[in-house]
């Protein structure tokens, strides 16, 4: 039953409103400048309608990054550079706001929505919540409770998990996205923080794709040759024993708990009609897996930094999505969303308050002969 659910709740995912895009696309055309000189933020304003359905005046300044944690068993292979105590470490950071996404959500007035999703070690009891939203229909400080285990377990030894726990995992998602549509977010991002995670989205790429894992396994946080080696080889037998399965049976194998909330977040989101985020390397994988559930998913989505991470390019291209911008980062943690919020802001911002040419009074008559020979 609980699969039947998310497969039923992926199908609720409209398509963009096409009518509105096209309004918004003509309005670009008339706004007081050259057409298409605004670049990508024309079309960034052009997808923002289809998925409000209004041409203009988009509110995007109520936001939130919802970031998922958990641990992977597949260290035990030393894949990763760093012990998992680290995953614990900044999952508590986060509610301090002293990390690199908490330091910016804390500068911006943005909400983080944190959630143990499989953290290994023990997270004070005072530090968590059962709710996604406070009393007051906000979001919480705290971090909230719902972890599917101590991390997954090893998939280079077998399963990550079991399917019900898959189906449990994107499900958190879908109420994620559901709580942050309540507090009144218009614009959310999705990250995460887990050891490991980028070997299991890795092998999830690849089990996707087909691609050889050399072209799609990197160092992750710092690791050493023969650590990448050995995540080579993991991610090639682990994506090659579990291509073709559908994409809870993949999840279950060899995903992490992580990316299986950050899979329903996403589907969640544009079920919800909201934009959301893409961060990097890791999120950008489950941004491939909700696609599995529903293609009409990346009408919603927003790419912000192309990361460095050796995978992202495959992980874009199968998307058929383009980064916003290149600034060398490869952190995680949803540290690229407050950068393309307020890219997606400003976006915004022109489509509504820029005046048209006649409304500022300005003679069109020289644009004439650049719109007929498409000269821009």
């Amino acid at each position: 039953m609980s699969e039947e659910r998310v497969w039923a709740l992926a199908r609720e995912i409209q398509a963009p409103d096409r009518r509105a895009m096209e309004a918004a696309a003509a309005r670009q055309v008339e706004l007081a400048k050259v057409p298409g000189s605004l670049g990508k933020l024309e079309e960034f304003s052009i997808k923002m309608a289809g998925i409000t359905g209004e041409v203009k005046d988009n509110e995007v300044k109520r936001q939130c990054i919802a970031l998922f944690s958990a641990d992977n068993g597949v260290v035990e292979e030393g894949v990763a550079s760093a012990p998992q105590s680290v995953t614990l470490s900044q999952t508590i950071n986060f509610t301090r706001r002293i990390t690199g996404v908490s330091s910016q959500v804390k500068y911006f007035g943005i909400d983080l929505l944190v959630t143990d999703m499989g953290v290994a070690m023990d997270i004070p009891e005072d530090l968590y919540t059962d709710d996604m939203l406070t009393e007051e229909g906000t979001i919480p400080v705290q971090i909230v409770r719902r972890s599917l285990g101590k991390g997954t377990a090893n998939l280079a030894k077998g399963p990550a998990m079991s399917r019900e726990q898959a189906v449990q995992g994107i499900l958190t998602g879908f109420e994620a996205a559901d709580a942050m549509k309540q507090a009144g977010v218009q614009l959310a991002g999705i990250g995460e923080m887990g050891i490991g995670n980028t070997t299991t989205s890795s092998c999830l790429l690849g089990a996707l794709t087909g691609v050889d894992p050399v072209k799609l396994v990197g160092r992750g946080g710092g690791l050493d040759n023969e650590g990448l080696a050995a995540k080579v080889r993991i991610v090639g037998e682990a994506s090659e024993r579990c291509r073709g399965m559908d994409p809870i049976g993949m999840l279950a194998e060899i995903g992490g708990f992580d990316i299986c909330a950050m899979t329903g977040c996403f589907l969640g989101a544009a079920r919800n009609r909201m934009p959301v985020v893409i961060d990097g390397f890791i999120s950008i994988v489950a941004a491939c897996m909700a696609r599995e559930f529903n293609p009409l998913v990346t009408n919603y989505m927003f790419a912000s930094h192309k990361s460095a991470e050796i995978g992202y390019a495959t992980a874009m291209e199968r998307l058929g999505l383009t980064p916003m911008f290149d600034l060398g980062m490869r952190l995680g943690e949803g540290s690229g969303c407050p950068i393309a919020f307020k890219i997606l802001e400003a976006s915004c911002a022109t489509m509504s308050i820029m005046k048209t040419l006649a409304e500022g009074s300005i003679d069109a008559a020289y644009l004439e002969d650049i719109k007929k020979g498409n000269f821009f």
